[in-house]
C-alpha cells in the first residue's frame, strides 16, 4: 500500500532470519511478498527499539498474548512493548494494540506508556484494531479485508486512521469506528462466535449418528437459510490453533473475575475437547478396544490446511491417545511434518514421505487436516497397500460412496454409512 514498514522483534536469530528473507512460519505467498518489499526498501527489519521507535509515526503492537494455566491473558508482552515504546518515545505517537488481550487493555497500555515516559509532555493516543486474518489466507485477508474495526477515545484521529487503510481494497462504510472497550470485545465475540458454530454442528452430529441423519445433509438444509448461512458448518473433530481455544478460555476467565459464568462458552469449550475424544472413541469400537499392535495412518498433522500450526491441532491429542493405547502411529502431512518432530517422539512415531507410504500395512486410515492433496488421491493404490480397510474421516471431506464402492469401510462424523443420494 506504499506505507513503510519497521518490523521489530527481540528475537534477534529470527530478525537475522528474516533479513536473509527467511520467513518463520508457512503462510501462502507470504515469502514472495516479504521479497518484493525488501527489495523495494519498504520493509526493514531490526530489533533496535531506539531506533524502530524514532523512525515510526505509527507503532502497532502484534505480540502473543497466550493463557495462564487458570486460561485468563498473559499480557505480560503487551505491557513490556508498551514499556519499552514509552521509553524511546521522543515524538508525539499513534500507538495501535492488534494483540488480542482483556477488555480494558487499550487503558493499561495507555497508563504504563504515561509512568514510562522520558519526557512528559509527549502526547500520544491509544487505539484498538484487532485482527481478524486467518492462517491459510491471511494475505488475502489483510489486503481485501471484509471489515477493519477501530477502537478511539479521540476521534481527531480517524484522519490519520483512514490514511493508513485508505488503499485497502474495503466495500463502502466498512471501515467501522467505536469505543475501545467494544472494539476488544468485538475481537473475543468474533471468536467466540465461530467456535460455538463449530461445537454446535459437532453436538448435531452426534444426534444424527443417534437417530441415524446425515449431518453432511443437515448442513445443506440449515446453511441454505439466509439466517443462518453455510459457513463454519462443518463437524469434525474440533476446533484447533492458538485464536478459538485461547480466546474462549480468555474470555470464560475474564467473565469468571467479574463474577459471571457464560454458559454458551462453557459448553462450546466442553463440547470441542469432548470431540477429540469421541473420535479416539470410534478407532476403539472398530477394534473392540484393544490397540495393541495396530499401525494407524495420520494424514494432516496441521490444524487447518495451508498453514504448518500445531497449537492445539485435534491431530496431536489423538496420536497421543494412540500411543497411550498401544498403537504404532505412522505420519504425514505436507508442510508442517519438520515442525511435527518437535511435538513428537520419533522413536514412537513413523514420519512418512507420503499418503502412500503412511498407508503401508495399516489398520486404518485416519484423515485429520483437509489438505487438497488428499481430495486427488489414488484410492486403489492406497487400498492394495493398507491391512486393513478402515477409513475414518475427520473432517467429512472424502467422498464416502466412492471409497465405500472400493471397499474402504468409511467412517465420518455423523455420517450414515447409507449410499447418499
Amino acid at each position: 500500500m506504499g506505507h513503510h514498514v519497521i518490523c521489530l522483534d527481540i528475537d534477534k536469530d529470527k530478525i537475522e532470519g528474516l533479513k536473509k528473507g527467511i520467513v518463520p512460519i508457512y503462510e501462502p505467498g507470504l515469502e514472495k511478498l516479504v521479497k518484493k518489499n525488501k527489495e523495494n526498501k519498504r520493509l526493514t527489519f531490526t530489533t533496535d527499539y531506539k531506533w524502530a521507535v524514532s523512525e515510526a509515526d505509527v507503532i502497532f503492537i502484534c505480540v502473543p498474548s497466550p493463557c495462564h494455566e487458570d486460561g485468563s491473558c498473559n499480557t505480560s508482552y503487551i505491557e513490556n512493548a508498551s514499556k519499552e515504546i514509552a521509553k524511546n518515545m521522543t515524538s508525539s505517537k499513534l500507538i495501535v494494540n492488534k494483540s488480542t488481550a482483556p477488555i480494558g487493555i487499550c487503558e493499561k497500555i495507555e497508563k504504563i506508556v504515561r509512568e514510562n515516559l522520558r519526557n512528559p509532555n509527549i502526547t500520544f493516543d491509544v487505539v484498538s484494531n484487532p485482527e481478524f486474518l486467518k492462517e491459510g489466507t491471511a494475505i488475502k485477508d489483510c489486503l481485501y479485508p471484509d471489515r477493519v474495526i477501530l477502537g478511539v477515545a479521540n476521534p481527531n484521529i480517524n484522519n490519520r486512521l483512514d490514511s493508513i487503510y485508505q488503499n485497502f481494497e474495503l466495500e463502502k462504510n466498512q471501515i467501522i469506528y467505536m469505543d475501545r472497550r467494544s472494539a476488544e470485545m468485538t475481537k473475543y465475540a468474533a471468536n467466540c462466535m465461530l467456535a460455538t458454530r463449530i461445537s454446535f454442528i459437532n453436538e448435531m452430529a452426534r444426534l444424527c449418528e443417534l437417530f441415524g441423519a446425515d449431518i453432511t445433509e443437515v448442513k445443506k438444509g440449515i446453511g441454505a437459510d439466509p439466517r443462518i448461512g453455510p459457513y463454519f458448518l462443518n463437524a469434525g473433530v474440533g476446533y484447533g490453533g492458538s485464536c478459538f481455544p485461547k480466546d474462549v478460555k480468555a474470555l470464560l476467565a475474564y467473565a469468571k473475575q467479574h463474577g459471571y459464568q457464560p454458559e454458551i462458552l462453557k459448553a462450546t469449550e466442553k463440547i470441542n475437547n469432548e470431540q477429540k475424544v469421541i473420535f479416539s472413541e470410534k478407532l476403539l469400537k472398530l477394534y473392540n478396544y484393544d490397540l495393541k499392535d495396530k499401525i494407524i495412518a495420520i494424514w494432516g498433522l496441521s490444524f487447518k490446511p495451508e498453514t504448518d500450526d500445531l497449537r492445539n491441532a485435534p491431530s496431536l491429542s489423538l496420536i497421543k491417545n494412540l500411543l497411550d493405547l498401544g498403537a504404532s502411529v505412522k505420519v504425514y502431512d505436507p508442510i508442517s511434518l519438520n515442525h511435527a518432530k518437535e511435538h513428537l517422539d520419533g522413536t514412537r512415531v513413523t514420519f512418512c514421505n507420503n499418503v502412500y507410504q503412511t498407508s503401508e500395512d495399516a489398520d486404518a486410515i485416519c484423515l485429520m487436516t483437509e489438505w487438497k492433496e488428499f481430495l486427488e488421491i489414488d484410492y486403489q493404490k492406497v487400498l492394495s497397500a493398507i491391512r486393513g480397510i478402515a477409513i475414518f474421516d475427520g473432517r467429512n471431506v472424502l467422498n464416502k460412496d466412492e471409497l465405500s464402492s472400493l471397499g474402504f469401510d468409511y467412517n465420518g462424523i455423523g455420517v450414515s454409512k447409507e449410499k447418499s443420494f
